[in-house]
């Protein structure tokens, strides 16, 4: 897949957020850095605890500029009734953006063929509408938000810090590198 550092292509749908229905596309999303969270559907297994995961991490991560757009194929209505039925759900502040026609899925490149539904995919945007990392795992594993967290600070340092790079496991305050041919073979 050859998405990483490719713009999020031209979109419109429809999304639930704090009890309302809202019209969105690509526009909201540039000039602010964004999580889209694509899960397989509404009243599953696996994907209330990952939505729920992140819910809890969605103050933190507004502290830090990002705003998260979680994506199925279901309805915004779907989304609603989930909402108001589920505590898991019920908690979420973000997004839950209804891609009934697959256009968001299949920018993203996450449709299941022949199923209507997405993969498990996580995608961090930058705010010039940049995707800059991405994760997909299969439909028994659960992907977890604290990663996601270290996912967004690494990034936002690397592009604050131009020159520098986040090693493996980086947490923030922790020792970056400066590429360069003196550090060739001595890692």
């Amino acid at each position: 897949m050859g998405i990483i550092n490719s713009e999020i292509q031209p979109f419109n749908a429809t999304a639930f957020k704090n009890g309302e229905f809202v019209e969105i596309s690509e526009a909201d999303v540039k000039g602010k850095w964004a999580v889209f969270f694509f899960y397989p559907a509404d009243f599953t297994f696996v994907c209330p605890t990952e939505l729920g995961d992140v819910a809890d991490k969605y103050e933190e991560l507004q502290k830090l500029g990002v705003e998260v757009f979680s994506v199925s194929t279901d309805t915004h209505f779907t989304h609603k009734a989930w909402h108001s039925s589920s505590d898991t759900i019920g908690k979420i502040n973000y997004y839950m953006v209804g891609d009934q026609t697959g256009t968001i899925t299949n920018n993203f490149g996450v449709m299941r063929e022949g199923q209507g539904l997405a993969d498990r995919a996580t995608f961090l945007i930058d705010p010039d509408g940049v995707i800059q990392a991405m994760e997909i795992t299969a439909e028994g594993i659960g992907r977890d938000a604290d990663d996601l967290m270290r996912k967004v600070r690494a990034a936002q340092y690397v592009r604050k810090h131009p020159g520098e790079v986040c090693p493996a496991k980086w947490k923030e305050g922790e020792a970056t590198l400066t590429p360069s041919l003196d550090l060739v073979g001595k890692i």
